[in-house]
């Protein structure tokens, strides 16, 4: 029974490596995209990453056929989300001035390709409100605010007050 149990156990670490070695860097990218931070030190996205994936292991034998990568994305959502809202700022980047919420749904809808209707039902959300927020947020990286006016050029001849 214990070699049994010592081969089961075997095999479902090396599922789960070969999982974590295959999607790691993506997900990875995207907890460092919701909590904005420089992708060299990003020390918030790592701990999101390395919770959703412990969540993962250690589900992973009731799964049944669910994708593992959309059940640790799922993970990563919620925990960013049960968090964000208080801790997660932008401290750099495109998404930086977005809010937390903006940045998750764009990251889901654009970044990770989930459907609108199944980002309203990840974040518990209507569709339409969902639709609005990643239209929003697209326009905000789209068209960011520009910073302030160049002074007026001068007239040719003249010279600039000293």
């Amino acid at each position: 029974m214990r070699e049994r149990q010592a081969f089961l156990d075997a095999r479902r670490a090396r599922e789960f490596e070969a999982f974590v070695a295959g999607a790691a860097g993506r997900l990875l990218h995207a907890a460092t995209l919701l909590t904005s931070e420089p992708p060299d030190t990003n020390p918030r996205a790592r701990a999101l990453l390395t919770a959703s994936l412990a969540y993962t292991y250690a589900t992973w034998d009731r799964m049944r056929g669910e994708d593992p990568y959309d059940r640790t994305r799922q993970q990563l959502a919620i925990r960013f989300a049960r968090g964000a809202w208080r801790r997660h700022r932008g401290r750099g980047g495109v998404l930086a001035r977005l809010t937390p919420q903006e940045r998750l749904i764009l990251v889901l809808r654009l970044y990770e390709g989930v459907a609108e209707e199944q980002t309203a039902a990840l974040l518990g959300l209507p569709p339409d409100r969902v639709r609005v927020i990643c239209t929003r947020a697209m326009a905000a990286v789209l068209h960011p605010p520009r910073g302030p006016a160049p002074p007026p050029a001068l007239p040719l001849g003249e010279a600039a007050p000293s």
